[in-house]
């Protein structure tokens, strides 16, 4: 595989909540879905945020105070959608800015009055290099993923 040829890596999840209450979950209780093993900061990480708006970052924080961003905010349409960046290297390793960063968007659907189809993607893995491959292998496993299954248990 080519860096130019990386696929996108679509997952999803059908939650009994309405779009706006899957979002509001989504972005307010990061804590309760984000897979534990998925730390950047050093130290134990005391929690996580989403900043609500463009440009804002999604972070973590540890029990000392210091902070590392996951990455900045693309998107930000409640009960819709949300857009970030991914600042992981190629090792999984935390990149300071957005340069080298792959892009995570999540779509909220309804699918009835009291269901919606959430849809994570992570799209523009070639943009961590080398070692982009191996994240594409990590992250297309059996769906729908560690992340939306640990969010579908919230509701």
């Amino acid at each position: 595989m080519s860096e130019q040829t990386i696929p996108d890596v679509r997952k999803s999840v059908t939650v009994a909540a309405t779009p706006a209450e899957a979002f509001k979950v989504f972005t307010e209780r990061p804590e309760d879905w984000w897979p534990p093993t998925h730390v950047l900061v050093k130290k134990e990480r005391a929690g996580l945020a989403f900043e609500p708006e463009v440009g804002g970052r999604y972070y973590e924080w540890d029990v000392e105070g210091t902070e590392i961003s996951w990455g900045t905010v693309l998107e930000w349409e409640p009960g819709r959608r949300v857009a970030m960046t991914w600042r992981i290297d190629g090792r999984w390793q935390s990149i300071p800015d957005d340069e080298r960063a792959s892009e995570i968007e999540v779509d909220f659907e309804a699918v009835d009055e009291r269901h919606t189809k959430v849809t994570l993607a992570h799209v523009k893995l070639h943009k961590h290099g080398e070692g982009a491959e191996g994240i594409f292998k990590a992250l297309d496993g059996p769906s729908p993923g560690e992340t939306l299954e640990r969010l579908a248990r919230l509701f």
